[in-house]
């Protein structure tokens, strides 16, 4: 299915996807994860994608950032094709030009919040990396916290130097994937609330996997995954 935005004559395509298919082999037979999908998003939008669990979704992300390889299609990032990338050049695009936020944080247990920033900052070239690593987690209010460990954080600071390490090199791409599925309402909404304050700082393009409607809806554009697939949301297509 053609991106329902793609007529629309939406800015230049930050991301873009062509014809993307991916089939993984299981002793059951082939499983289609995605099935053709077609994507343009412009830079520095906000883009929640929803849809049932084994829909896709978080596939689709994975695809996005160069951690999965595609069965078919072509994929662009920032102007980089991902297909003529090898696995070393995939990690350098990503740690140049693309944030991740996980659900389940994915800090390093051994190192500090501090370092859990600074130490991808370094490894992408930065000179500047622990300063930048500490205004990043200044502006995630955890300016207290730079020497506490992951054990010694609560969930939702844990979620906090995440975010911090996503957009401290202010990359063109974040992708969030469930970025409050661990965490209480109360928590999760002040993750989200920094997610969307940080974004319309630095104009990145956000793309929010998330089940919570009240997170979708803050985003400017909405897409849905079905088998695979982009459906248009039923409010789209009720303007349709």
């Amino acid at each position: 299915m053609a991106d329902p935005a793609a007529s629309l004559g939406a800015p230049l395509a930050l991301v873009r996807l062509q014809g993307v298919e991916l089939t993984l082999e299981s002793s059951a037979g082939a499983v289609n994860i995605l099935r053709g999908v077609d994507l343009d998003i412009a830079a520095g939008d906000t883009v929640a994608v929803t849809g049932a669990s084994g829909s896709g979704k978080s596939t689709l992300m994975a695809v996005i950032a160069g951690l999965e390889r595609p069965s078919k299609g072509r994929i662009e990032v920032a102007g980089h094709d991902l297909g003529t990338m090898d696995e070393d050049a995939l990690a350098l695009f990503r740690r140049r030009h693309v944030g991740i936020v996980f659900q389940s944080f994915h800090l390093i247990p051994t190192m500090t919040a501090l370092e859990n920033v600074a130490v991808p900052l370094e490894l992408a070239g930065r000179g500047d990396a622990f300063a930048r690593a500490e205004a990043a987690l200044r502006a995630a209010g955890l300016g207290h916290r730079f020497t506490h460990y992951p054990a010694q954080l609560s969930g939702g600071e844990q979620q906090r130097v995440a975010v911090a390490r996503a957009f401290a090199n202010e990359p063109a791409l974040v992708l969030a994937d469930e970025p409050t599925g661990n965490l209480d309402s109360t928590t999760g909404a002040a993750i989200v609330d920094l997610m969307f304050t940080t974004q319309a700082r630095i104009g990145c393009t956000l793309v929010l996997i998330t089940h919570d409607t009240g997170v979708a809806r803050r985003c400017r554009r909405h897409l849905r995954m079905e088998d695979g697939r982009l459906a248009i949301p039923p409010a789209l297509a009720a303007n349709a």
